[in-house]
C-alpha cells in the first residue's frame, strides 16, 4: 500500500468509521431498493469531503489533494453510489468553476458545492454524442441578455438532485467542437425537466436520467467561460474526474479483496477452509498484488494533479487500469463465493455490477486507450 501522510490517514480512518456506522448498516437494503437516500447524502457532505482539497477562499480546507482521493476511495468501498454522487460534484463541477468561473458564479455556485449545500451535476452526453462528445446536438441562442436552450441530455448522474447543472449546448453548428459552450442551469429555470430515474445494472444507490431543455431561458450571465469554450472546459473536467473514477475503482477491488479473505478463512469445504487451497492463495495472491499496482498508478496521477503538473495522461492511464482492475478483481472475489457471489445478499455482486461501469463512465476505456496512444504518437 502507498504510504499515506499523517492527514491523508485521519481522513482514512474517518470516512471508514462514518461509513462503519451510517453506510454498511443500509447499503444492501438501499441497493436491492434502489433508494437514492439524500438525507444519507448530506451527512456525506457534511463529514467534511467537500471541502478537502479546495482552497479556503473559496470555503474549502486548503489541505491536499491526495487526501480527498483517499477519501473517497474508502467511500466507494462500503457505496461507490455515494461515491459516484460525490465525485461529479468534485470533479466535474468544482474544478470547472474554480478555473473558468467568474467571481460572480464562484460565489452563487461554487462555494454552496464546496460547503455540500448543493449537489452539482455535469450534463454532457446525449444519445448520439457519447465517447464523441463534439457530436452534441442540444442548441443554445443568443437572445439579448439570455441564452435559449433546446435539446436532451442522458445519462446524467445527479439528475433530479442537484441545484446546479453544467449543461453543454451548440452555440455555433458550424464550427464543431469549438462551436460548444458551457452553461450553468439551475432546477428552477421554465422548459427544465427530468426524466424518470434510468434503470441501470449497478450504482442504484445514486440517480441517474435524461434531462430535457425546451425553450430555457437561461441568463447570459450563466455561460461558464466564453462561447466556443465548451468542448474544452468538458475535457478539462474529465481529466479530474477521471482520477475519481480509478480512485472508485481501486476502493471496489480493495472492498472485494478484503470480502474474499475473510470468506475463504470461513469457508469450509472438503474438510478445511478454502483458504488452505493453493489454488484460493494464488487467486488471493494476484488479486492483491493487482489491487496495489492500481494504488501506486492512482497515487502517480493524484500526485501530479496535486503538485501542478500536466495530468491527462497519468489521469488516463490511472483510470483504465483501475477500472480493468477492479472489473477483474471483483468477478474473482464473485468467483471465490462460489453461489453465494451470484447471490445479492452478499457484498460481492453489488461490487461486480458497480466495477462495471469504471470501464464505462467519465470516458470509456477504449477511449482513454485513444488519448494515451495518441500521446505515445506525436
Amino acid at each position: 500500500m502507498h504510504p499515506l501522510t499523517a492527514t491523508q490517514k485521519a481522513w482514512q480512518e474517518k470516512v471508514n468509521a462514518f461509513c462503519r456506522e451510517f453506510v454498511k448498516p443500509t447499503v444492501i437494503e438501499r441497493d436491492q431498493a434502489q433508494i437514492f437516500d439524500r438525507q444519507l447524502v448530506d451527512k456525506v457532505m457534511a463529514l467534511g469531503i467537500p471541502q478537502i482539497a479546495w482552497p479556503k477562499e473559496y470555503g474549502g480546507l486548503g489541505e491536499d489533494y491526495i487526501s480527498y482521493m483517499v477519501a473517497l476511495k474508502e467511500l466507494a468501498k462500503f457505496d461507490d453510489g455515494l461515491a459516484i454522487t460525490l465525485s461529479v460534484c468534485m470533479g466535474l463541477c468544482c474544478e470547472p468553476l474554480v478555473r473558468f468561473g467568474t467571481d460572480e458564479q464562484k460565489e452563487k455556485f461554487l462555494k454552496p458545492l464546496v460547503a455540500g449545500k448543493i449537489l452539482g451535476s455535469f450534463a454532457l452526453t446525449e444519445k448520439e454524442a457519447g465517447t464523441d462528445a463534439s457530436g452534441v446536438q442540444t442548441m443554445a441562442v443568443k437572445e439579448g441578455d439570455f441564452y435559449v436552450l433546446n435539446g436532451q441530455k442522458t445519462y446524467i448522474t445527479n439528475s433530479g438532485e442537484a441545484g446546479m447543472y453544467i449543461v453543454f449546448a451548440k452555440t455555433d453548428p458550424e464550427a464543431g467542437a469549438k462551436g460548444i459552450s458551457a452553461f450553468i442551469v439551475t432546477p428552477d429555470m421554465d422548459g427544465f425537466t427530468v426524466e424518470k430515474r434510468d434503470p441501470m445494472m449497478g450504482l442504484h444507490t445514486s440517480t441517474c436520467s435524461g434531462l430535457n431543455f425546451k425553450d430555457v431561458k437561461v441568463p447570459a450571465a450563466n455561460l461558464l467561460g466564453n462561447e466556443g469554450e465548451g468542448y474544452k472546459i468538458a475535457m478539462y473536467a474529465l481529466d479530474s474526474s477521471r482520477i475519481g473514477v480509478a480512485a472508485q475503482a481501486t476502493g471496489l477491488a480493495e472492498a472485494a479483496l478484503a470480502h474474499a479473505i475473510a470468506y475463504t478463512k470461513e469457508r469450509v469445504q472438503f474438510g478445511k477452509p478454502l483458504s488452505k487451497f493453493q489454488n484460493t492463495q494464488f487467486q488471493l495472491a494476484d488479486m492483491a498484488i493487482k489491487v496495489e499496482a492500481a494504488n501506486l498508478m492512482l497515487h502517480n496521477a493524484g500526485r501530479d494533479k496535486a503538485e501542478g503538473r500536466p495530468y491527462t495522461i497519468s489521469a488516463s492511464m490511472a483510470k483504465k487500469f483501475c477500472s480493468d482492475m477492479a472489473m477483474e478483481v471483483t468477478t474473482k472475489a464473485v468467483q471465490l463465493f462460489g453461489g453465494y457471489g451470484f447471490c445479492e445478499d452478499y457484498p460481492v455482486a453489488r461490487l461486480m455490477r458497480n466495477a462495471k461501469v469504471t470501464q464505462i463512465y467519465e470516458g470509456t476505456n477504449e477511449a482513454q486507450q485513444m488519448v494515451v496512444g495518441g500521446s505515445l504518437l506525436r
